[in-house]
């Protein structure tokens, strides 16, 4: 399921960054920055991107996850600094049955 994840994001940065000249360096695609100091998406670019990924989540995998829940926005941590850490946070809020297949 990780890898599905992956692919999913990675369609979702694309999709969202096409037009930029130079391309987003994907490189160290786990650890690129999605939001902050450094990052590739401003606040609304992100939200932008965001929407993306719940409408590829549930089209490719039928599962409905709010990326933007109060849960993700208050986390100490931000799930939306890298790739990473969106890609574990989408991991946690499968639903079990969704997360089973992985």
């Amino acid at each position: 399921m990780q890898a599905t994840i992956l692919e999913i994001l990675e369609r979702a940065i694309d999709d969202s960054t096409r037009t930029r000249t130079p391309p987003v360096d994907k490189s160290d695609f786990l650890g690129l920055r999605l939001y902050g100091t450094g990052a590739i998406f401003d606040s609304m670019q992100l939200v932008n991107f965001l929407v993306l990924v719940e409408q590829m989540l549930d089209d490719d995998l039928n599962v409905n996850v709010s990326l933007t829940s109060e849960k993700a926005v208050s986390m100490r941590v931000s799930p939306f600094s890298s790739v990473k850490t969106l890609a574990r946070f989408i991991q946690d809020e499968l639903p079990p049955a969704a997360a089973a297949c992985a």
